[in-house]
């Protein structure tokens, strides 16, 4: 991406009634630049989480449109619902997914939170990055008393909001602004409809844990410090928010968790845990719940997770380690899990955008044959060594999998990965390679009417041939990296599948020959020397060491046959 995003994550107070909702996302959706990207409403929580995208001006319009109508349609003296909650617009965060940091981030929160507190008369709090106050970082302090107990927290001096009136607005209540981290909702489903024996579960692993009791760990008198707070035994989840909740409209209770930082605690490790902790208490996990988006990455990391328990390979496609995760953490129980809707990498991707490699084999190979010059050579070539590091990557999985070598899967594994590594690297070079090509033709379709237009073109020119260079030695170079893993499949790979490694020799070191070509004919349109001479002198150096290493893999492919 080349320009700032930033993710807002509404909550807003009402679950029921659809068509509530939908004027709400309606305000959000009528900023121009904004996408809508999820929409979870839930009838037992009588809440309804919304995540769109965009620009930081475009998503800051889209928020305060959406509280307006929140304030306008909702009636918070009527609202009742599981989840804590104390305005209309409960909460509203600002999440940084782009080229923006942190600061800028809260920046633009407190930006958020004046006006909404300055324009619709909301007591506005800010809290986690963006909080003005220690004290208000965490949300749970900042929501404390809810919706009943507001009247009162404004009425004291240490209740006083950041922005907005300092005084109870009965029917929108409060609102709550921040910045933060990506944060994962997350909801697993028990076999049970106790909300005692789901509590129980969330104070085992929630990082806060429960008040430490003299006597019964119930009904026990608390245990107090010298300063008179409860003294707390922590939960075994560090950055994990969780209750336990009943819903009626699933006829189940949940462990909610609110996963605040995934580097800490994954989504796979706070779904293990709490089957862990479950099982301690007679309880089964049946499967569990996303509620809004979550990062690919979170998602990967389940999945190769589970296949390492099964001692079987990673280094398998996207796709196939989404399914792994989706079915290992039982996220189509309740309703099927869309990995388009609910991945935020693919839910904000164009899926409009026309890609050379998304084009069937068919397709692709019909528009190499085309009148048109692009795609070429260079994107063929990437094309072949993107082939030449698949089949490597398939006897490495071949081999993982193979009876007998059960000990060995972990390192034929991590062989897999790194082929999955240089073959997608390979695929994003087929088209940008094209991408090369076009821009450079566009260079040489700019004016040349005047003697300021001709030196804007001929160093335009430059630039873009420049690339037109770099992409196919990127092809080059990745090409040749794929050797590694052809050569030791060659050699230690599963013997039935030698021949595959042998064909994936020759797609590398054809790569590397095909890309050169494409180097070096643009090479002749650049004037500066030194930089021909450079990429001149790798391309050359990386030529006859693929030419070599493919004959010392034939070598060996042949001797095994």
């Amino acid at each position: 991406m080349n320009r700032a995003l930033i993710e807002c994550v509404p909550n807003f107070s009402e679950g029921r009634d659809r068509a509530v909702i939908k004027q709400i996302t309606d305000a959000v959706e009528s900023v121009e630049g904004v996408k809508l990207l999820d929409v979870d409403p839930g009838a037992a929580t009588n809440r309804t989480v919304v995540t769109f995208v965009g620009a930081p001006e475009p998503v800051l319009e889209a928020a305060f449109r959406g509280a307006q109508k929140a304030a306008e349609l909702i009636d918070m003296t009527q609202h009742h619902g599981a989840h804590p909650r104390f305005g209309a617009t409960d909460v509203c965060p600002l999440v940084p997914v782009a080229d923006i940091t942190m600061e800028e981030t809260a920046a633009l929160a407190r930006r958020l939170g004046q006006r909404i507190g300055d324009e619709l008369g909301i007591p506005v709090y800010c809290y986690e990055y963006a909080a003005f106050r220690e004290e208000r970082r965490n949300l749970a302090n900042v929501r404390a008393g809810e919706y009943e107990g507001l009247r009162d927290k404004l009425a004291r001096p240490e209740g006083k909001p950041d922005f907005g009136p300092p005084r109870f607005n009965a029917r929108s209540g409060a609102c709550a602004v921040g910045a933060r981290d990506f944060l994962v909702a997350y909801n697993v489903n028990l076999n049970t409809t106790s909300v005692r024996r789901a509590n129980a579960i969330a104070f085992d692993i929630r990082e806060s844990g429960r008040p430490r009791r003299e006597g019964n760990p119930v009904t026990g008198p608390l245990v107090r410090d010298a300063a008179g707070q409860p003294v707390m035994v922590p939960g075994s989840l560090k950055c994990v928010k969780a209750i336990g909740w009943y819903i009626q409209e699933y006829g189940i209770a949940q462990v909610s968790i609110n996963l605040t930082n995934l580097a800490v605690t994954p989504l796979h490790v706070a779904f293990e845990e709490t089957c862990r902790k479950a099982a301690e208490r007679g309880v089964r996990v049946t499967g569990s719940q996303l509620v809004g988006l979550i990062p690919l990455r979170a998602m990967l990391d389940a999945g190769r997770y589970f296949l390492r328990k099964q001692k079987r390979s990673t280094g398998i496609a996207d796709t196939e380690i989404i399914k792994i995760a989706v079915k290992s953490l039982g996220l189509g129980e309740l309703y099927p899990f869309k990995p388009e809707e609910k991945i935020i990498e693919y839910a904000i991707a164009d899926r409009g955008a026309k890609t050379l490699v998304d084009r069937t084999v068919t397709g692709f190979v019909h528009e190499t044959a085309s009148e048109s010059a692009a795609p070429g050579g260079g994107s063929v070539s990437a094309l072949l060594g993107a082939l030449g590091a698949a089949l490597g990557t398939m006897v490495a999985n071949l081999s993982a999998h193979k009876p007998g070598w059960d000990d060995r899967w972990e390192g034929f594994s991590d062989w897999a990965e790194k082929g999955k590594a240089l073959h997608d690297e390979l695929l994003g070079l087929v088209d940008e390679d094209t991408a090369a090509f076009n821009r450079l033709m566009s260079a040489f379709g700019l004016p040349q009417g005047s003697d300021t237009e001709k030196a804007e073109r001929k160093r335009t020119i430059q630039e873009a041939t420049k690339l037109a260079i770099e992409v196919p030695l990127r092809v080059m170079r990745v090409a040749f990296d794929s050797f590694e893993l052809i050569k030791a499949m060659a050699e230690s790979g599963n013997p039935n599948s030698v021949s595959d490694a042998g064909v994936a020799a020759l797609c590398a070191r054809s790569a590397v020959r095909g890309a050169f070509l494409n180097v070096r004919i643009n090479a002749k349109g650049v004037d500066d020397r030194a930089f021909v001479g450079g990429v001149i002198s790798q391309g050359e150096a990386l030529e006859q060491r693929a030419e070599a290493l493919e004959r010392e893999i034939l070598g060996v492919v042949h001797a095994k046959m």
